[in-house]
């Protein structure tokens, strides 16, 4: 069938050439920004929106043909991201679909475009100057191509749809529209649709709640029956003058989403502040019914710390929570966290997800965190408000870091320091089943009392509690790059140990160079040895150099590996013959940014918890190639916040914060050297190209190590340039080869990242919604 296309294009260009009208298959239209029209139509409204930089923009000159086209945008600046909106205006009104953007890329869409278009106008997310340059290209595909790739696509991105055949695809959406009497298009379009449509975080949350999340709220009563034991939760709600600055509202909304609660079996300690006058508390009062589940004590206490105290040995409940005057329980929050409770009996720590109620009473900024995150934690409280502790542990932490806590003056201090000391406490007590973490928005946090969590305090309770501990007891806490983070400085043991830098290449003496020469020049951590492992390089200039950088510095070894390309058996080979007891797995297209990335990545390597540690790689243009790897992403796994800006700062900071992640990539990858030996180094019979830096990390995982990722460590990474793409029939069947192994191998794991969130995309890379 590519022949045929092929031969077709070859005809009709012949014909092109001797006819004023070009070519049918392609039309080249120019992009020129507009004034966003008033529109009519709900559908196309969105456009006039005031969102984020949203820039309006018509296509001027040639149409596409009606049926089946590929449009292709390229030249699309750093800041266009999330999805743009294609509107078709048509006689019979305007039609609406999104394409995905991939800014530094060349963005590809399958698009059915009706008969009768008058104008076609795009909706950005991005600023006009990240448009200056683009282009667009339309080019007609036949029925028969348009449904190969369409079920291509769906087989790689749509859950419905994985592991099939792309003829067992066709079928279905034929099946399906006989069952519905409708033409298959329109069915195959509506599932094509699914893997391109992205919900950005912050500008479509409010539709998440009012569908995805909507649909997913089980029966409350149907739960509760279903439960085998009824645990009685008590929550306590601390009230300081400066929660009264907005008058008596917020404590109403608090204590109203407490009696909405669709779960019995709660108690509340109301705990005011000294500073409260009695004329306030009677006031007060007023709103609180006459039952014996809400309780109300006029503290003699001004400290936060000491007003919970006080609140939780009044406690009898089995589970102990805070809330935050004016904050808000979702009507199911506690029901569910029953069910939780049932669910995972060893758990001792329950959180969820979390957003912000805003001025005008819609929810906003949802916060959908991650699974329990060690080194997440020890970078910035990410657990946050919604921590509900077993109550018999909650006694054992407090009474042992009464000092810690019983100065402390700010929310989200107290709450920092009971998830670090819990942290600790799981170290040498709990497992992983110890945590639970309940991926749905349960709390909603009050705009006006944003209770952020201090620079100062942060550095305090993480240098605190680190000097508890006899291993992290050298390590120096620093400012960390945002607000209410830290950065973590851990010892290198000494003497230093050597660290095995594997450099695998083949010719490409233009890559080699800059990267070796950058290697060497600009990293500060001198005790290393450079492994360039040959792969039957037959370029003069290439092994010239190689033979030159060897005698110029002693650092640098040249190994020769005269076999089949095969990366995890040539890396395999280069441990085998390396002198460290650090591995470090180096593509031969990186450059280091800076003089510390090697210093940084050491430092968390030799951590005896840690596995595999993975950098914070940028294109050439400084865009982010490599976040981490987040499992499930495109059916294996994918980068995590691929092309960012330099400077961004992530999805919930997460950019600028060291933290534990499932995999990291083997562009730049350090670990101990026994513990690549011990999980069997790289899979070099099944995965000899693709993966076989995640396979490593999920066995290093399995082996019972966390897995980290560093901003701090900064390389820049041109990405497999030396090797090529996988674009041949015998590289497509080996990519397909090795995607079915680590679906056989790591289905369960694919399907379910820790370190990710379940409400977010496996689509795209940039952490929107499902």
């Amino acid at each position: 069938m590519r022949q045929h296309i092929v031969g077709l294009k070859e005809m009709m260009a012949a014909i092109g050439r001797h006819s004023a009208v070009p070519p049918f298959w392609r039309r080249h239209p120019t992009i020129r920004v507009a004034a966003a029209p008033a529109f009519k139509s709900e559908a196309a409204a969105k456009v006039n929106t005031p969102v984020k930089a949203s820039t309006y923009c018509v296509s001027d000159g040639e149409k596409p043909l009606p049926g089946w086209n590929m449009l292709e945008l390229d030249g699309l600046g750093s800041d266009a991201h999330g999805a743009a909106t294609i509107l078709f205006y048509t006689r019979k009104g305007i039609i609406e679909t999104s394409v995905s953007l991939r800014p530094g890329k060349t963005t590809k869409r399958i698009l059915w475009v009706p008969l009768g278009v008058k104008k076609i106008a795009f909706s950005f997310l991005a600023s006009e100057a990240a448009l200056a340059n683009l282009t667009a290209e339309w080019v007609w595909l036949t029925p028969w191509f348009a449904r190969s790739r369409l079920a291509r696509r769906l087989i790689n991105n749509h859950a419905s749809f994985k592991g099939m055949r792309t003829r067992d695809v066709v079928r279905h959406f034929h099946i399906e529209s006989v069952a519905q009497g409708c033409n298959w298009r329109r069915i195959a379009l509506a599932e094509y649709n699914q893997t391109h449509a992205k919900q950005h975080v912050s500008e479509d949350y409010a539709r998440w709640v009012s569908t995805t999340e909507k649909e997913a709220v089980e029966d409350p009563q149907a739960l509760i029956a279903s439960l085998k034991t009824a645990p009685l939760f008590s929550i306590i709600m601390p009230v300081t003058l400066s929660d009264l600055e907005y008058g008596e509202a917020p404590f109403i909304a608090t204590i109203n989403s407490l009696k909405a609660q669709s779960y019995f079996f709660w108690e509340v300690f109301i705990v005011l502040s000294a500073e409260i006058t009695d004329a306030q508390r009677k006031a007060l009062e007023r709103y609180i019914p006459t039952t014996s589940r809400i309780n109300l004590i006029h503290s003699y206490h001004r400290t936060l710390a000491k007003l919970d105290h006080q609140g939780f040995i009044q406690t009898q409940g089995d589970g102990v929570m805070r809330i935050s005057c004016g904050d808000q329980l979702a009507k199911e929050a506690l029901c569910q966290l029953a069910k939780a409770w049932n669910d995972h009996p060893e758990a001792q720590l329950f959180y969820s997800d979390e957003d912000v109620l805003g001025a005008n009473g819609k929810r906003c900024k949802p916060n959908f965190k991650p699974g329990w995150n060690p080194d997440l934690l020890l970078s910035t409280n990410y657990i946050g408000r919604v921590a509900l502790y077993k109550r018999r542990l909650l006694w054992q932490l407090e009474s042992e870091q009464t000092d810690l806590l019983s100065h402390l003056t700010s929310r989200a201090a107290v709450d920092y320091a009971l998830a670090l000391t819990f942290m600790m406490w799981k170290v040498t007590h709990g497992n992983e089943k110890s945590v639970c973490h309940l991926p749905a928005m349960l709390y909603h946090r009050s705009e006006d009392f944003p209770h952020p969590l201090h620079q100062q305090d942060a550095i305090s309770l993480v240098s605190s509690v680190l000097k508890q501990h006899v291993v992290s007891a050298k390590a120096v806490v620093h400012p960390g790059l945002l607000e209410g983070s830290v950065r973590i400085e851990w010892p290198i043991p000494n003497p230093a140990p050597l660290v095995s830098l594997l450099v695998p290449t083949r010719n490409g003496v233009d890559i080699l160079r800059p990267c070796v020469d950058a290697i060497l020049e600009r990293t500060a951590y001198s005790h290393f040895e450079l492994l360039i492992l040959d792969n039957q390089s037959d370029c003069p200039e290439t092994i010239a150099y190689m033979e030159a950088v060897a005698k110029r510095d002693p650092r640098v070894r040249v190994l020769h590996w005269d076999h089949p390309f095969n990366y995890s058996a040539i890396n395999n080979f280069g441990a085998a013959h390396s002198h460290g007891s650090i591995i470090g797995l180096i593509n031969n297209d990186v450059e280091p940014v800076n003089e510390h990335w090697l210093t940084e990545m050491v430092s968390q390597a030799c951590r005896s918890e840690i596995g595999c540690v993975g950098a914070k790689l940028y294109y050439p243009n400084g865009m982010l190639q490599h976040g981490g790897v987040i499992l499930g992403l495109g059916d294996v796994a994918g980068h995590a916040h691929r092309f960012f800006p330099r400077e961004s700062d992530g999805y919930a900071g997460r950019l600028k914060l060291v933290q534990n992640l499932s995999a990291v990539t083997a562009a730049c990858l350090l670990l101990r050297k026994n513990v690549f030996n011990n999980v069997g180094g790289l899979n070099e019979k099944k995965l000899s190209v693709a993966y076989n830096d995640v396979d490593l990390c999920l066995k290093v995982r399995q082996a019972g190590y966390r897995n980290l990722w560093s901003p701090f460590a900064e390389l820049y990474h041109h990405e497999s340039i030396s090797r090529g793409a996988d674009d041949t029939p015998t590289k497509r069947a080996r990519w397909l080869s090795e995607v079915a192994y680590m679906r056989r191998t790591w289905g369960k794991h694919l399907d379910s990242d820790p370190a990710y969130n379940p409400n977010l995309t496996l689509v795209h890379e940039d952490f929107s919604l499902k």
